[in-house]
Protein backbone atom coordinates (compact mmCIF):
# COMPACT_ATOMS: atom_id res chain seq x y z
CA UNK A 1 0.00 0.00 0.00
CA UNK A 2 1.46 2.88 -1.46
CA UNK A 3 1.33 6.79 0.80
CA UNK A 4 0.34 9.57 -1.40
CA UNK A 5 0.68 12.38 1.44
CA UNK A 6 1.58 13.32 4.69
CA UNK A 7 0.20 15.54 7.09
CA UNK A 8 0.92 18.08 9.78
CA UNK A 9 1.24 15.17 12.76
CA UNK A 10 3.18 13.01 10.45
CA UNK A 11 5.13 15.81 9.57
CA UNK A 12 6.02 16.58 13.10
CA UNK A 13 6.96 13.27 13.72
CA UNK A 14 9.53 12.74 10.74
CA UNK A 15 11.35 16.06 11.69
CA UNK A 16 11.57 15.00 15.22
CA UNK A 17 13.13 11.57 14.05
CA UNK A 18 15.42 13.47 11.77
CA UNK A 19 16.97 15.45 14.71
CA UNK A 20 17.29 11.83 16.74
CA UNK A 21 18.53 10.43 13.96
CA UNK A 22 21.28 13.05 13.89
CA UNK A 23 21.89 13.52 17.17
CA UNK A 24 22.79 9.63 17.48
CA UNK A 25 25.55 10.31 14.74
CA UNK A 26 27.38 13.75 15.35
CA UNK A 27 30.67 11.93 16.91
CA UNK A 28 30.23 10.19 13.62
CA UNK A 29 30.01 12.99 11.99
CA UNK A 30 32.32 15.17 13.53
CA UNK A 31 35.22 12.78 13.11
CA UNK A 32 34.77 14.00 9.16
CA UNK A 33 35.71 17.16 9.54
CA UNK A 34 38.91 17.48 7.75
CA UNK A 35 40.74 19.99 10.12
CA UNK A 36 41.68 17.56 13.11
CA UNK A 37 41.43 20.97 15.52
CA UNK A 38 39.37 20.93 18.76
CA UNK A 39 36.47 23.13 17.72
CA UNK A 40 32.81 23.45 17.47
CA UNK A 41 32.45 20.31 15.01
CA UNK A 42 29.86 20.14 11.92
CA UNK A 43 27.94 17.43 13.78
CA UNK A 44 27.54 19.26 17.06
CA UNK A 45 26.77 22.30 15.35
CA UNK A 46 23.79 20.95 13.38
CA UNK A 47 22.80 18.74 16.16
CA UNK A 48 21.95 21.88 18.09
CA UNK A 49 20.55 23.65 15.37
CA UNK A 50 18.08 21.20 14.84
CA UNK A 51 17.41 20.34 18.54
CA UNK A 52 16.47 24.21 18.95
CA UNK A 53 13.62 23.82 16.61
CA UNK A 54 12.85 20.49 17.70
CA UNK A 55 12.32 21.67 21.37
CA UNK A 56 9.51 23.89 19.82
CA UNK A 57 8.30 21.60 17.62
CA UNK A 58 7.65 18.62 20.11
CA UNK A 59 5.74 21.38 22.29
CA UNK A 60 3.13 21.56 19.69
CA UNK A 61 -0.04 19.08 20.83
CA UNK A 62 -1.99 19.46 18.34
CA UNK A 63 -0.02 20.30 14.84
CA UNK A 64 -1.04 21.89 11.51
CA UNK A 65 1.19 23.14 8.77
CA UNK A 66 1.72 27.00 9.85
CA UNK A 67 2.33 26.49 13.47
CA UNK A 68 5.00 23.50 12.45
CA UNK A 69 6.62 25.72 9.95
CA UNK A 70 6.96 28.30 12.17
CA UNK A 71 8.27 26.42 14.75
CA UNK A 72 10.53 24.75 12.73
CA UNK A 73 12.33 27.90 10.72
CA UNK A 74 12.27 29.70 14.17
CA UNK A 75 13.62 27.59 16.04
CA UNK A 76 16.52 26.94 13.89
CA UNK A 77 16.72 29.89 12.66
CA UNK A 78 17.72 31.03 16.26
CA UNK A 79 19.69 28.13 17.02
CA UNK A 80 21.56 27.74 14.34
CA UNK A 81 25.35 27.52 15.11
CA UNK A 82 28.57 27.52 12.90
CA UNK A 83 28.37 27.35 9.00
CA UNK A 84 26.59 23.95 8.34
CA UNK A 85 24.17 24.79 11.32
CA UNK A 86 23.59 28.26 9.60
CA UNK A 87 22.99 26.48 5.95
CA UNK A 88 20.96 23.56 7.83
CA UNK A 89 18.20 26.59 9.23
CA UNK A 90 18.29 27.80 5.64
CA UNK A 91 17.30 24.38 4.35
CA UNK A 92 14.11 24.56 6.56
CA UNK A 93 13.50 27.82 5.92
CA UNK A 94 13.14 27.19 2.28
CA UNK A 95 11.24 24.18 2.90
CA UNK A 96 9.18 25.00 5.50
CA UNK A 97 7.89 28.45 3.41
CA UNK A 98 6.50 26.00 0.87
CA UNK A 99 4.60 23.49 2.94
CA UNK A 100 2.98 25.93 5.27
CA UNK A 101 0.08 26.86 2.92
CA UNK A 102 -0.50 23.10 2.46
CA UNK A 103 -2.89 21.03 4.36
CA UNK A 104 -0.81 17.52 3.43
CA UNK A 105 2.08 17.81 1.82
CA UNK A 106 2.28 14.63 -1.81
CA UNK A 107 5.06 14.72 -4.25
CA UNK A 108 4.22 17.78 -5.88
CA UNK A 109 4.26 19.76 -3.14
CA UNK A 110 7.39 18.22 -1.00
CA UNK A 111 9.42 18.84 -4.81
CA UNK A 112 8.55 22.02 -4.75
CA UNK A 113 9.74 22.45 -1.19
CA UNK A 114 12.83 20.82 -1.43
CA UNK A 115 13.75 22.73 -4.73
CA UNK A 116 12.70 26.06 -2.58
CA UNK A 117 15.11 24.68 0.54
CA UNK A 118 18.03 24.31 -2.05
CA UNK A 119 17.32 27.92 -3.57
CA UNK A 120 17.25 29.15 -0.03
CA UNK A 121 20.55 27.74 0.97
CA UNK A 122 22.28 28.53 -1.64
CA UNK A 123 21.23 32.27 -1.34
CA UNK A 124 22.14 32.61 1.87
CA UNK A 125 25.85 31.73 1.49
CA UNK A 126 28.16 34.32 -0.50
CA UNK A 127 29.82 32.18 -2.32
CA UNK A 128 28.78 28.58 -2.46
CA UNK A 129 30.76 25.62 -2.53
CA UNK A 130 30.42 22.07 -4.21
CA UNK A 131 31.78 19.27 -2.36
CA UNK A 132 29.43 20.28 0.92
CA UNK A 133 26.05 20.04 2.27
CA UNK A 134 24.80 22.21 -0.35
CA UNK A 135 26.16 20.22 -3.09
CA UNK A 136 24.21 17.08 -1.66
CA UNK A 137 20.92 18.99 -0.82
CA UNK A 138 21.26 19.94 -4.62
CA UNK A 139 21.16 16.31 -5.45
CA UNK A 140 17.97 15.36 -3.93
CA UNK A 141 16.44 18.71 -5.29
CA UNK A 142 17.68 17.56 -9.05
CA UNK A 143 16.34 13.96 -7.58
CA UNK A 144 13.27 14.99 -6.64
CA UNK A 145 12.70 17.07 -10.33
CA UNK A 146 13.35 13.81 -11.86
CA UNK A 147 10.70 11.23 -9.53
CA UNK A 148 7.72 13.88 -9.66
CA UNK A 149 6.47 13.38 -12.95
CA UNK A 150 6.85 9.23 -12.47
CA UNK A 151 5.65 8.58 -9.31
CA UNK A 152 2.78 9.89 -6.33
CA UNK A 153 3.89 6.97 -4.03
CA UNK A 154 5.81 9.28 -1.23
CA UNK A 155 7.87 5.66 -0.01
CA UNK A 156 9.34 5.24 -3.18
CA UNK A 157 10.20 8.50 -3.97
CA UNK A 158 11.77 9.00 -0.49
CA UNK A 159 13.86 5.66 -0.82
CA UNK A 160 14.70 7.33 -4.14
CA UNK A 161 16.13 10.24 -2.95
CA UNK A 162 18.11 9.01 0.08
CA UNK A 163 20.01 6.68 -2.38
CA UNK A 164 20.73 9.81 -4.63
CA UNK A 165 21.89 11.71 -1.94
CA UNK A 166 24.06 9.16 -0.55
CA UNK A 167 25.59 8.86 -4.03
CA UNK A 168 26.12 13.07 -4.38
CA UNK A 169 27.54 12.42 -0.90
CA UNK A 170 29.82 9.66 -1.97
CA UNK A 171 30.99 12.17 -4.81
CA UNK A 172 31.91 15.08 -2.74
CA UNK A 173 35.87 13.76 -3.00
CA UNK A 174 35.72 14.16 -5.95
CA UNK A 175 34.86 18.00 -6.14
CA UNK A 176 36.88 19.16 -2.76
CA UNK A 177 40.50 17.74 -3.45
CA UNK A 178 40.80 18.42 0.38
CA UNK A 179 38.28 15.80 1.37
CA UNK A 180 39.72 13.21 -0.82
CA UNK A 181 43.58 13.93 0.37
CA UNK A 182 42.03 13.26 3.69
CA UNK A 183 39.85 10.19 2.91
CA UNK A 184 36.70 11.32 3.87
CA UNK A 185 33.35 12.47 2.51
CA UNK A 186 31.60 15.85 3.61
CA UNK A 187 30.31 16.05 7.23
CA UNK A 188 27.79 18.15 6.70
CA UNK A 189 26.56 16.50 3.51
CA UNK A 190 26.44 13.54 5.60
CA UNK A 191 24.93 15.17 8.38
CA UNK A 192 21.84 16.07 5.99
CA UNK A 193 21.54 12.63 5.03
CA UNK A 194 21.11 11.29 8.55
CA UNK A 195 18.34 13.79 8.92
CA UNK A 196 16.76 12.69 5.83
CA UNK A 197 16.94 8.81 7.16
CA UNK A 198 15.80 9.42 10.22
CA UNK A 199 12.04 11.38 8.91
CA UNK A 200 11.94 8.67 5.80
CA UNK A 201 11.97 6.03 8.77
CA UNK A 202 9.10 7.51 10.78
CA UNK A 203 7.39 8.35 7.68
CA UNK A 204 7.21 4.10 7.15
CA UNK A 205 6.07 4.17 10.67
CA UNK A 206 8.58 3.41 13.12
CA UNK A 207 8.06 4.91 16.62
CA UNK A 208 9.28 8.22 17.33
CA UNK A 209 9.71 9.41 21.01
CA UNK A 210 7.07 12.14 20.61
CA UNK A 211 8.26 14.15 23.44
CA UNK A 212 11.70 14.38 22.89
CA UNK A 213 14.38 15.19 24.99
CA UNK A 214 16.37 18.24 23.97
CA UNK A 215 19.58 18.08 26.24
CA UNK A 216 20.66 21.22 27.24
CA UNK A 217 23.07 22.94 24.76
CA UNK A 218 26.44 24.21 25.80
CA UNK A 219 25.43 28.17 25.00
CA UNK A 220 27.90 30.60 24.20
CA UNK A 221 28.82 32.85 27.03
CA UNK A 222 28.44 36.26 28.16
CA UNK A 223 31.72 37.58 28.96
CA UNK A 224 31.86 37.28 33.03
CA UNK A 225 29.32 34.90 33.65
CA UNK A 226 29.89 31.38 35.50
CA UNK A 227 32.58 29.02 33.51
CA UNK A 228 31.57 25.90 33.67
CA UNK A 229 35.19 24.73 33.02
CA UNK A 230 36.13 25.93 36.56
CA UNK A 231 33.89 23.16 38.00
CA UNK A 232 36.08 19.96 38.26
CA UNK A 233 35.52 16.79 36.77
CA UNK A 234 38.61 15.50 38.48
CA UNK A 235 36.01 13.53 41.25
CA UNK A 236 34.68 11.59 38.54
CA UNK A 237 37.57 9.09 38.96
CA UNK A 238 35.97 6.46 36.03
CA UNK A 239 34.50 8.46 33.40
CA UNK A 240 32.04 5.68 31.41
CA UNK A 241 29.11 3.72 33.46
CA UNK A 242 29.20 0.37 31.33
CA UNK A 243 26.16 -2.15 31.51
CA UNK A 244 25.38 -5.20 29.32
CA UNK A 245 24.33 -8.89 29.18
CA UNK A 246 26.40 -11.87 28.72
CA UNK A 247 24.42 -14.79 27.22
CA UNK A 248 26.91 -17.54 28.30
CA UNK A 249 28.11 -19.91 25.33
CA UNK A 250 30.68 -21.32 27.65
CA UNK A 251 31.07 -22.97 31.51
CA UNK A 252 30.46 -19.99 33.71
CA UNK A 253 31.88 -20.94 37.33
CA UNK A 254 31.92 -19.66 40.56
CA UNK A 255 35.61 -19.11 39.76
CA UNK A 256 35.32 -17.83 36.38
CA UNK A 257 32.96 -15.33 37.97
CA UNK A 258 35.41 -14.26 40.77
CA UNK A 259 38.11 -14.15 38.35
CA UNK A 260 35.69 -11.71 35.68
CA UNK A 261 35.18 -9.63 38.84
CA UNK A 262 38.60 -8.92 39.38
CA UNK A 263 39.56 -7.89 36.22
CA UNK A 264 36.78 -5.18 36.11
CA UNK A 265 38.40 -3.95 39.96
CA UNK A 266 41.26 -3.77 38.06
CA UNK A 267 40.03 -1.38 35.27
CA UNK A 268 36.57 0.36 37.45
CA UNK A 269 35.06 0.52 40.28
CA UNK A 270 30.82 0.89 41.18
CA UNK A 271 31.32 -3.51 39.71
CA UNK A 272 27.93 -5.33 39.59
CA UNK A 273 27.63 -8.82 38.00
CA UNK A 274 24.82 -11.04 39.24
CA UNK A 275 24.63 -14.50 37.43
CA UNK A 276 20.98 -16.33 36.70
CA UNK A 277 21.89 -19.88 34.83
CA UNK A 278 22.76 -18.71 31.27
CA UNK A 279 22.82 -14.96 31.59
CA UNK A 280 25.06 -12.50 33.51
CA UNK A 281 24.20 -8.96 34.62
CA UNK A 282 27.55 -6.33 34.41
CA UNK A 283 27.60 -3.20 35.60
CA UNK A 284 31.26 -1.64 36.08
CA UNK A 285 32.62 2.31 35.48
CA UNK A 286 35.59 2.57 34.03
CA UNK A 287 37.85 4.75 31.73
CA UNK A 288 38.34 1.96 28.72
CA UNK A 289 34.80 -0.11 28.23
CA UNK A 290 36.39 -1.76 25.55
CA UNK A 291 38.41 -3.52 27.72
CA UNK A 292 35.39 -4.92 30.09
CA UNK A 293 33.91 -5.97 26.69
CA UNK A 294 36.52 -7.65 25.40
CA UNK A 295 36.85 -9.76 28.32
CA UNK A 296 33.03 -10.60 28.52
CA UNK A 297 33.25 -11.94 25.02
CA UNK A 298 34.96 -14.69 25.84
CA UNK A 299 32.48 -16.17 27.96
CA UNK A 300 29.54 -15.70 25.33
CA UNK A 301 27.79 -13.10 23.25
CA UNK A 302 26.40 -9.70 24.16
CA UNK A 303 23.01 -7.79 24.58
CA UNK A 304 21.32 -5.05 25.91
CA UNK A 305 24.99 -2.77 26.02
CA UNK A 306 24.70 0.52 26.86
CA UNK A 307 27.47 3.36 27.83
CA UNK A 308 27.03 6.48 28.91
CA UNK A 309 29.89 9.31 29.17
CA UNK A 310 29.59 10.23 33.25
CA UNK A 311 31.79 13.44 32.84
CA UNK A 312 29.49 14.57 29.79
CA UNK A 313 26.67 14.05 32.18
CA UNK A 314 28.24 16.06 34.58
CA UNK A 315 29.29 18.99 32.38
CA UNK A 316 25.50 18.96 31.30
CA UNK A 317 24.55 20.05 34.95
CA UNK A 318 27.21 22.13 35.40
CA UNK A 319 26.10 23.81 31.92
CA UNK A 320 22.22 23.77 33.42
CA UNK A 321 23.61 25.69 36.47
CA UNK A 322 25.85 28.13 33.89
CA UNK A 323 22.50 28.69 32.13
CA UNK A 324 20.75 29.58 35.14
CA UNK A 325 23.33 32.49 36.18
CA UNK A 326 23.53 33.60 32.78
CA UNK A 327 19.78 34.23 32.62
CA UNK A 328 20.31 36.25 36.01
CA UNK A 329 23.23 38.35 34.71
CA UNK A 330 21.32 39.10 31.31
CA UNK A 331 18.03 39.94 33.76
CA UNK A 332 20.93 42.57 35.71
CA UNK A 333 21.83 43.47 32.29
CA UNK A 334 18.53 44.57 30.95
CA UNK A 335 18.50 46.97 33.97
CA UNK A 336 21.83 48.14 33.13
CA UNK A 337 20.81 49.08 29.91
CA UNK A 338 17.90 51.16 30.72
CA UNK A 339 19.97 53.30 32.41
CA UNK A 340 22.59 53.72 29.77
CA UNK A 341 21.13 56.27 26.81
CA UNK A 342 21.34 55.19 23.25
CA UNK A 343 23.84 56.18 21.44
CA UNK A 344 24.72 56.04 17.55
CA UNK A 345 27.63 53.68 17.76
CA UNK A 346 27.90 50.06 19.23
CA UNK A 347 30.08 47.11 19.04
CA UNK A 348 29.34 42.98 19.76
CA UNK A 349 32.85 40.74 19.60
CA UNK A 350 33.12 36.86 20.16
CA UNK A 351 36.06 36.62 22.25
CA UNK A 352 38.08 33.42 23.24
CA UNK A 353 39.52 34.15 26.81
CA UNK A 354 39.84 36.62 30.19
CA UNK A 355 43.08 38.41 28.43
CA UNK A 356 41.58 39.07 24.77
CA UNK A 357 38.17 39.81 26.24
CA UNK A 358 40.01 42.68 27.96
CA UNK A 359 41.58 44.30 25.12
CA UNK A 360 38.55 44.60 23.15
CA UNK A 361 37.02 46.08 26.02
CA UNK A 362 39.97 48.28 26.09
CA UNK A 363 39.50 49.08 22.06
CA UNK A 364 35.65 50.08 23.12
CA UNK A 365 33.41 46.60 22.57
CA UNK A 366 30.32 46.72 24.62
CA UNK A 367 29.35 43.76 24.92
CA UNK A 368 31.31 40.28 24.54
CA UNK A 369 30.23 36.97 23.69
CA UNK A 370 32.75 34.39 24.86
CA UNK A 371 32.29 31.18 22.31
CA UNK A 372 34.78 30.77 19.04
CA UNK A 373 36.08 27.64 18.67
CA UNK A 374 35.02 25.50 21.41
CA UNK A 375 31.46 26.31 21.12
CA UNK A 376 30.36 28.31 18.24
CA UNK A 377 27.55 30.54 19.47
CA UNK A 378 24.18 30.69 17.44
CA UNK A 379 22.12 33.00 16.11
CA UNK A 380 20.15 33.24 19.18
CA UNK A 381 23.31 34.28 21.13
CA UNK A 382 24.13 37.04 18.69
CA UNK A 383 20.34 38.66 18.97
CA UNK A 384 20.69 39.21 22.48
CA UNK A 385 23.84 40.37 22.63
CA UNK A 386 22.30 43.09 19.88
CA UNK A 387 19.32 43.88 22.60
CA UNK A 388 21.60 44.54 25.24
CA UNK A 389 24.12 47.24 23.21
CA UNK A 390 21.93 50.25 23.39
CA UNK A 391 22.74 51.79 19.72
CA UNK A 392 21.69 53.11 16.59
CA UNK A 393 24.28 50.76 14.76
CA UNK A 394 25.96 48.00 16.12
CA UNK A 395 29.32 46.37 14.42
CA UNK A 396 29.89 42.59 15.05
CA UNK A 397 33.29 40.90 15.26
CA UNK A 398 32.48 37.14 14.40
CA UNK A 399 36.47 36.49 15.35
CA UNK A 400 35.93 32.76 13.57
CA UNK A 401 34.96 31.71 10.04
CA UNK A 402 32.38 29.51 11.12
CA UNK A 403 30.46 32.26 12.90
CA UNK A 404 30.04 34.46 10.15
CA UNK A 405 26.99 33.27 8.52
CA UNK A 406 25.48 33.25 12.19
CA UNK A 407 26.01 36.90 12.92
CA UNK A 408 24.99 37.65 9.23
CA UNK A 409 21.38 35.88 10.18
CA UNK A 410 21.12 37.43 13.20
CA UNK A 411 21.77 40.87 10.82
CA UNK A 412 18.66 39.83 8.63
CA UNK A 413 16.72 38.92 11.67
CA UNK A 414 17.32 42.74 13.06
CA UNK A 415 14.67 45.16 12.19
CA UNK A 416 15.16 48.43 14.96
CA UNK A 417 19.16 48.80 14.73
CA UNK A 418 21.40 48.68 12.03
CA UNK A 419 23.92 45.89 12.02
CA UNK A 420 27.10 46.32 10.67
CA UNK A 421 29.49 42.71 10.35
CA UNK A 422 32.76 42.97 9.90
CA UNK A 423 33.62 39.39 8.37
CA UNK A 424 36.56 38.91 10.82
CA UNK A 425 37.70 35.18 10.82
CA UNK A 426 40.16 35.48 13.43
CA UNK A 427 41.00 37.23 16.68
CA UNK A 428 43.55 39.41 15.52
CA UNK A 429 41.53 40.46 12.55
CA UNK A 430 38.99 41.78 15.17
CA UNK A 431 41.24 43.69 16.98
CA UNK A 432 43.55 45.04 14.08
CA UNK A 433 39.54 46.25 12.88
CA UNK A 434 38.82 47.85 16.42
CA UNK A 435 41.72 49.79 16.19
CA UNK A 436 40.87 51.03 12.47
CA UNK A 437 37.56 52.44 13.71
CA UNK A 438 37.47 56.02 13.91
CA UNK A 439 34.68 57.79 15.75
CA UNK A 440 34.01 61.09 13.24
CA UNK A 441 34.20 58.61 10.01
CA UNK A 442 30.44 57.45 9.20
CA UNK A 443 29.05 53.42 9.58
CA UNK A 444 30.48 52.98 5.79
CA UNK A 445 33.59 54.99 5.78
CA UNK A 446 34.18 52.46 9.26
CA UNK A 447 33.09 49.43 7.15
CA UNK A 448 35.35 50.03 4.62
CA UNK A 449 38.66 51.02 6.48
CA UNK A 450 38.00 48.37 9.55
CA UNK A 451 37.90 45.46 6.62
CA UNK A 452 40.95 46.72 5.13
CA UNK A 453 42.50 47.29 8.42
CA UNK A 454 41.65 43.52 9.62
CA UNK A 455 43.01 42.24 6.04
CA UNK A 456 46.40 44.12 6.96
CA UNK A 457 47.46 41.53 9.04
CA UNK A 458 48.28 37.70 8.79
CA UNK A 459 46.63 35.66 11.67
CA UNK A 460 48.05 32.06 12.73
CA UNK A 461 47.00 29.93 15.81
CA UNK A 462 48.98 27.01 17.62
CA UNK A 463 47.04 24.05 18.82
CA UNK A 464 47.19 20.10 19.03
CA UNK A 465 45.65 17.41 16.96
CA UNK A 466 42.87 15.39 17.95
CA UNK A 467 42.73 13.20 15.35
CA UNK A 468 44.49 11.39 12.78
CA UNK A 469 45.10 12.95 9.01
CA UNK A 470 46.42 13.91 6.12
CA UNK A 471 46.40 17.30 4.52
CA UNK A 472 48.09 19.51 2.05
CA UNK A 473 50.77 16.63 1.97
CA UNK A 474 51.40 16.80 5.68
CA UNK A 475 51.07 13.60 7.73
CA UNK A 476 49.66 14.32 10.78
CA UNK A 477 48.87 12.36 14.20
CA UNK A 478 46.84 12.65 17.00
CA UNK A 479 48.96 14.43 19.40
CA UNK A 480 50.70 16.61 17.53
CA UNK A 481 51.25 20.46 17.97
CA UNK A 482 50.04 22.08 14.72
CA UNK A 483 50.40 25.81 13.23
CA UNK A 484 47.60 27.26 11.56
CA UNK A 485 47.37 30.63 9.23
CA UNK A 486 43.82 31.69 7.99
CA UNK A 487 43.69 29.17 5.52
CA UNK A 488 45.95 25.85 6.23
CA UNK A 489 48.36 24.12 8.23
CA UNK A 490 51.54 24.90 7.75
CA UNK A 491 53.81 23.24 10.68
CA UNK A 492 53.58 20.33 12.47
CA UNK A 493 55.85 19.22 14.99
CA UNK A 494 56.01 17.65 19.08
CA UNK A 495 56.92 20.77 20.88
CA UNK A 496 54.72 24.00 21.07
CA UNK A 497 57.54 26.52 21.34
CA UNK A 498 59.41 25.03 17.97
CA UNK A 499 56.04 24.83 16.34
CA UNK A 500 54.90 28.49 17.00
CA UNK A 501 58.53 29.49 15.86
CA UNK A 502 58.16 27.51 12.50
CA UNK A 503 54.68 29.11 12.22
CA UNK A 504 55.60 32.63 12.28
CA UNK A 505 58.78 31.90 9.83
CA UNK A 506 56.48 30.72 7.37
CA UNK A 507 54.16 34.01 7.69
CA UNK A 508 57.08 36.69 7.81
CA UNK A 509 57.47 38.54 4.82
CA UNK A 510 59.89 41.59 4.08
CA UNK A 511 57.50 44.28 4.75
CA UNK A 512 56.56 43.06 8.48
CA UNK A 513 57.10 45.00 11.20
CA UNK A 514 55.12 43.74 14.65
CA UNK A 515 54.43 39.76 15.47
CA UNK A 516 52.20 39.70 18.12
CA UNK A 517 51.34 36.91 20.62
CA UNK A 518 48.57 36.40 22.89
CA UNK A 519 49.55 33.02 24.76
CA UNK A 520 47.01 30.82 25.92
CA UNK A 521 45.62 29.60 29.45
CA UNK A 522 47.92 26.46 29.12
CA UNK A 523 50.76 28.70 28.22
CA UNK A 524 53.04 30.72 30.73
CA UNK A 525 54.03 34.12 30.59
CA UNK A 526 57.76 32.69 30.81
CA UNK A 527 57.16 30.39 27.83
CA UNK A 528 55.72 32.87 25.89
CA UNK A 529 58.48 35.17 26.78
CA UNK A 530 61.07 32.89 25.58
CA UNK A 531 59.38 31.92 22.29
CA UNK A 532 59.03 36.15 21.35
CA UNK A 533 63.21 36.14 22.28
CA UNK A 534 63.43 33.34 19.87
CA UNK A 535 61.47 35.32 17.01
CA UNK A 536 63.72 38.24 17.82
CA UNK A 537 66.56 36.57 17.41
CA UNK A 538 65.46 35.92 13.50
CA UNK A 539 64.45 38.70 13.18
CA UNK A 540 65.89 42.00 14.74
CA UNK A 541 64.17 44.13 12.89
CA UNK A 542 60.77 43.23 13.79
CA UNK A 543 58.79 44.11 17.13
CA UNK A 544 57.94 41.24 19.10
CA UNK A 545 54.76 41.89 21.29
CA UNK A 546 53.90 39.14 24.35
CA UNK A 547 50.29 39.75 25.33
CA UNK A 548 47.93 37.32 27.97
CA UNK A 549 45.33 36.00 26.65
CA UNK A 550 43.72 33.34 28.38
CA UNK A 551 42.31 31.31 25.64
CA UNK A 552 41.68 27.64 25.63
CA UNK A 553 42.61 25.24 23.17
CA UNK A 554 45.11 27.73 21.61
CA UNK A 555 48.30 27.81 23.23
CA UNK A 556 48.95 31.17 20.87
CA UNK A 557 47.07 33.18 18.68
CA UNK A 558 49.27 35.72 16.78
CA UNK A 559 49.47 38.04 14.27
CA UNK A 560 52.15 39.42 11.96
CA UNK A 561 51.78 42.77 10.45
Amino acid sequence: MSLNTIDAALLQKMFLAGAQSIEAKKEYINELNVFPVPDGDTGTNMTLTIMSAAKEVSAIANPDMQSLAKAISSGSLRGARGNSGVILSQLFRGFTKEVRDYDRIDVVVMTNAIHKAVETAYKAVMKPKEGTILTVAKGAAERAAQLVAETDDLEYFGAEIIRHMEEVLAYTPELLPVLKEAGVVDSGGTGLVEIVKGAYEAMLGKEVDFKLEVRPAAAAKVAGTVDSENISTADIKFGYCTEFIIMLEKEYTMDTELEFKAFLESIGDSIVVVSDDDVVKVHVHTNDPGLAIQRALTYGSLTKMKIDNMREEHNEKVIMESEKQAAIQAAEAAEHKKEKPRKEVGFVAVSIGEGINEIFRGLGVDYLIEGGQTMNPSTEDMLNAIDQVNADTIFILPNNSNIILAANQAKALTEDKRIVVIPSKTVPQGIAAMINYVYDRTADENEEFMTEGMHAIRSGQVTYAVRDTSIDGKEIRQGDIMGLDDKTILAVGRNVADTTVELVASMMSEEAELVSLYYGEETTEEAAGEVADRISELYPDVDVEVHCGGQPIYYYVLSVE
